[in-house]
């Protein structure tokens, strides 16, 4: 599903505009600055078109190569270096050539430098980050003729890059941080879970055991092992799973699938079932599924559309497959690429049982989550 301005494309798209833009100001000042005469100033002023050009493209091609940023860096670094250098040799020459604004360049530094600093390892980026210090600082001393006073706007678009790049690296940090919360919680709660099904089987073990030895008395022996490595079983489970609960933790896992479905719906929903839903034969771990799917659909509901009127809840069997949809109204702009840390643990949680989740937007203002279960694995 697209993710509007907000995701990949427009960040990109923003970038090709404003370097586009300014190369245009560059080339257009050139122009205006006229052609020198002699051969090593004519040959240092017709290296900086192409030179502007070729970093604003090593500039984007960071998105491209992401892994490449250290090289990319160094590159332009080293480019914005030659350039000074090649106008000191000219003007050491006697052959100065006139000033260029070199705005496209200072801008692909910049851009190289904040992106360092958000994705680099700290040696790295800390490489990257003083090559373009150099070279912005370089540029501004030495290229406009004015003295040190070029070089306080490049040290605030330096300073800024670098400070962009750490605000995004922390968001990034603390984004992996939440979402590994948020999957350690979810596979919490899949353990605790957990013991509820097995327990289930393994006292229907014991139980036979105990049966068996009344039937069969001279199997007792046998019998009678089995029954103690069953309770033996059930006794671990219950420490290892009560060191997971906390308090006010779960509460009552539901019945049945239907069951399930009803204490998820808020009474202020639309709900609407297959018939047969009620003896639809699945495993309580298929129903806690639906369940919280359905929960944290309605939360989502709730929280991102505050103005919603409608939340429609479906659930039904299609082919192989029981499927549960939540829709809702209320949408008021599109979609972002951040679907929210609780459908990440939606999403996986499904996929364990051999599913799929979708979200995204729907016709009319309406956002619609879908999950889908196979039966062959819920049955």
């Amino acid at each position: 599903m697209s993710h509007g301005w907000t995701g990949r494309r427009g960040p990109l798209v923003a970038e090709c505009v404003v370097l586009g833009l300014l190369l245009a100001v560059d080339l257009g000042w050139a122009v205006r600055a006229g052609v020198p005469t002699g051969l090593p100033s004519t040959l240092a002023f017709n290296l900086a078109p192409g030179q502007s050009t070729a970093v604003a493209v090593l500039a984007l091609l960071r998105r491209r190569f992401p892994n490449r940023v250290l090289l990319l860096g160094c590159v332009v670094a080293a480019l914005s270096l030659i350039g000074t250098a090649a106008l000191l040799i000219t003007a050491s020459l006697g052959q100065p050539v006139p000033v260029e604004l070199d705005l496209t360049e200072l801008m692909a530094l910049a851009l190289l430098i904040g992106s360092a600093s958000r994705r680099l390892a700290p040696i790295p980026a800390g490489i990257v980050v003083g090559a373009g210090a150099v070279a912005m600082i370089a540029q501004a001393l030495l290229r406009y003729g004015l003295g040190g006073l070029p070089a306080v706007p490049a040290a605030v678009l330096w300073g800024g890059a670098v400070a962009v790049g750490l605000v995004l690296r922390d968001a990034d940090s603390r984004r992996r941080s939440a979402l590994t919360e948020v999957r350690t919680g979810e596979r919490l709660i899949l353990a605790r879970e957990l013991h509820d099904l097995v327990a289930h089987h393994v006292t229907g073990v014991v139980v036979l055991a105990q049966a068996g030895r009344r039937v069969a008395p001279e199997r007792d022996e046998v019998f009678g092992e089995i029954e103690q490595a069953g309770a033996e079983a059930l006794a671990a489970m219950r420490r290892l799973v009560g060191m997971l609960r906390t308090d006010g933790d779960l509460g009552a896992s539901p019945s049945g699938l239907l069951d399930a479905v009803q204490q998820a719906v808020p009474p202020e929903a639309t709900l609407t079932v297959q018939d047969g839903l009620d003896v639809l034969a699945v495993t309580p771990e298929a129903a806690t599924t639906v369940h919280r799917v359905i929960m944290e659909s309605v939360t989502n509901a709730h929280r991102h559309a505050p103005q919603a009127r409608e939340i429609d809840v479906d659930v039904h069997v299609d082919g192989d497959w029981l499927v549960v949809e939540v829709v809702n109204d209320g949408v008021r702009s599109g979609p972002s690429g951040d679907r929210g840390y609780g459908l990440v643990g939606m999403t996986e949680r499904v996929g364990a049982l051999g599913g799929s989740l979708l979200a995204g937007a729907a016709p009319g203002q309406r956002w619609r989550v879908s999950a889908r279960l196979p039966l062959g694995r819920t049955v």
